[in-house]
């Protein structure tokens, strides 16, 4: 027999859970920004790193209330650094930036990952049924308060990306898809990083940070191997049909002015005026300008006709001119 996964565990299961209970939740109790946040939540899953205070009734007392407040980083450098990064890739030490002690990091640590388990059970308690006020605003508000505690841990250690963009020195990336691609490591550190194994944060984020940078090594090798060349000929589409055709066009606006030149379509004075007129053909050109084709009714105000008989000139020298081309090419 196959083995069977547990009804209610298997990831299947878990997604189309959250889609019930999303479609379920009533827009009309949250305002439109809540509304697609909780959505949001409902349908993704709420990871955390469990530790053994979360389990202790008076685990949110001693994790919030005994413990010390810790000042929020100064990110105003960052921006500037990167407009700038070929001057300078580290913040001034003058900018107030703030260095997380061991214990410290800690209690960020705990405070992040119990609201995100307390954010989980609140999820699990949420039935298929219709979903009041009353569940969804907890909801929101832990996930609130987990995202301002993942943050204040990304932003303390921005300048950490950028140190170790430095490092890398691959210059066939741009600076700032590389320092993008650290950021979103970082964010990913953040959520996997257990503080009960007594490491800095700092050692585990600047291997997730080099793991990222070397992914994009990697693939940018891969397009390397297929594209071996920023150019190759070989690659481009070839344009010897318009060449052809644009020989073809030049061998015959050629052979036009050998044939009215030597008059060979047996043409009248009137009409090789015309034509020399209305083409640029014939004694049109001077040593210092070149004479632009003319209109109808410029030719006929020259030749002292109306612009309806030059083109009925026109149209019976044209005529002549074709006759004697099909006679020369086709015999």
């Amino acid at each position: 027999m196959r083995p069977t996964l547990t009804h209610g565990n298997s990831p299947l299961a878990q997604i189309r859970r959250g889609d019930r209970i999303r479609m379920a939740a009533s827009p009309r109790q949250l305002n439109p920004r809540d509304q697609i946040r909780f959505n949001q939540i409902v349908t993704h899953k709420c990871d955390y790193v469990p530790n053994p205070l979360f389990y202790r009734r008076d685990a949110e007392r001693r994790i919030f209330d005994e413990a010390e407040s810790i000042a929020r980083p100064d990110t105003s450098w960052y921006h500037p650094v990167m407009d700038n990064f070929g001057e300078a890739s580290s913040p001034s030490k003058n900018v107030g930036t703030v260095l997380l002690t061991a214990a410290e990091e800690r209690v960020l640590f705990l405070q992040f990952n119990y609201c995100r388990y307390r954010l989980s059970k609140l999820k699990q308690q949420l039935d298929e049924g219709k979903i009041t006020a009353e569940q969804a605003y907890p909801i929101l508000a832990w996930d609130h308060r987990a995202e301002t505690y993942r943050h204040q841990i990304a932003h303390t250690n921005l300048a950490l990306v950028l140190a170790m963009a430095k490092r890398t020195r691959m210059s066939d990336v741009d600076f700032t898809d590389l320092v993008s691609e650290g950021n979103m490591a970082l964010l990913r550190a953040v959520d996997k990083f257990d503080v009960s194994r007594g490491f800095k944060f700092s050692t585990y984020a600047c291997r997730a940070i080099l793991k990222a940078f070397s992914r994009i090594g990697m693939k940018l090798s891969r397009y390397r191997q297929l594209f071996p060349t920023d150019f190759d000929p070989k690659l481009e589409k070839s344009d010897y049909l318009e060449r052809k055709r644009e020989d073809h066009q030049e061998d015959c606006v050629d052979e036009i002015r050998r044939i009215v030149g030597d008059n060979r379509a047996d043409l009248t004075d009137i009409e090789q005026s015309v034509i020399a007129h209305r083409f640029s053909l014939g004694s049109q050109r001077t040593k210092n300008r070149e004479y632009h084709p003319l209109t109808l009714e410029q030719v006929g105000q020259i030749i002292g006709v109306t612009k309806e008989r030059v083109r009925q000139i026109q149209n019976k020298a044209l005529e002549k001119i074709r006759q004697s081309l099909k006679e020369e090419f086709l015999t």
